[in-house]
């Protein structure tokens, strides 16, 4: 079986697509999948950071498609997850260092040794994003529940949708508690305003930034809730139907005097 390649996209800066890139190319390999996360965005990389492997890079993206070194040379296996790789992005070099073929190729590489690629796509839809797209076969992509978000994330799945390339929806950082008074889209409003399938559901979660800023994915915390949120996620993309959590925050007495007002 040939590995999965996946985009991992927005359209938006900063909805969580690089966590969202690392805990779920985690919890895979946590499940037993041989994962390869590869960070596109040049110039600006932080998956390493976010996974806490920034000290332990020596060649990177750039350098294996200029064919200065190979790309096993190149990937820095993740000591908590014994089939967790990364190929970073390099820090120093333009956006366009590196061509739609030339990223395609590496991702073929890749997928030659992993059962999944994950590629951490840069924000916007520029030359990062039509060389993470290019060397993709399906996308993910992320938004939170705010209106300049998913009109990025609805440009993004315009251009994916030209390209005929299958998509499912993560909402990130979702707040029930603001959905409840109206000050943030619900779930089903994102779906139905992006029209494509519903992957997942993230909570915003404070702990997420601990967890982050300690380059510790959250599958490695056994107390955390999102553990069992991108445990699902992952489960998803395997083929199973998994019913979403329901974060209706309200309990029976809400929805009870809720109905009793109504009444």
């Amino acid at each position: 079986m040939s590995a999965r390649k996946i985009v991992i996209t927005s359209g938006k800066g900063g909805v969580g697509k690089t966590t969202t890139t690392a805990n779920l190319g985690a919890t895979l390999a946590k499940r037993g999948h041989r994962v390869i996360l590869i960070d596109a965005d040049i110039g600006l990389r932080n998956l390493d950071l976010v996974l806490g492997l920034e000290k332990r890079i020596v060649f990177d993206l750039v350098e294996v498609a200029e064919g200065r070194c190979q790309l096993r040379q190149a990937l820095i296996k993740d000591k908590r997850f014994e089939s967790l790789s990364i190929l970073p992005a390099a820090q120093t070099r333009d956006k366009d260092a590196v061509s739609e073929q030339q990223f395609a190729d590496i991702v073929d590489q890749a997928a030659q040794v992993a059962d999944f690629v994950l590629i951490d796509c840069p924000a916007g839809i520029e030359a990062g994003f039509r060389n993470a797209v290019a060397g993709a076969q399906e996308a993910i992509v992320v938004t939170t529940p705010e209106v300049s978000a998913i009109r990025d994330a609805d440009r993004v799945v315009g251009k994916l949708t030209e390209r005929g390339m299958p998509m499912r929806l993560i909402v990130n950082r979702l707040r029930p508690e603001m959905v409840r008074t109206g000050d943030m889209l619900s779930v089903e409003d994102v779906c139905e305003i992006l029209s494509i399938d519903l992957l997942g559901i993230v909570p915003d979660d404070e702990e997420i930034i601990d967890t982050t800023n300690r380059g510790e994915p959250i599958v490695l915390d056994e107390a955390n809730r999102l553990r069992t949120i991108y445990d699902k996620i992952a489960r998803r993309l395997e083929g199973e139907t998994i019913a979403f959590t329901s974060f209706d925050q309200q309990g029976f007495l809400g929805r009870l005097f809720g109905a009793l007002k109504a009444g």
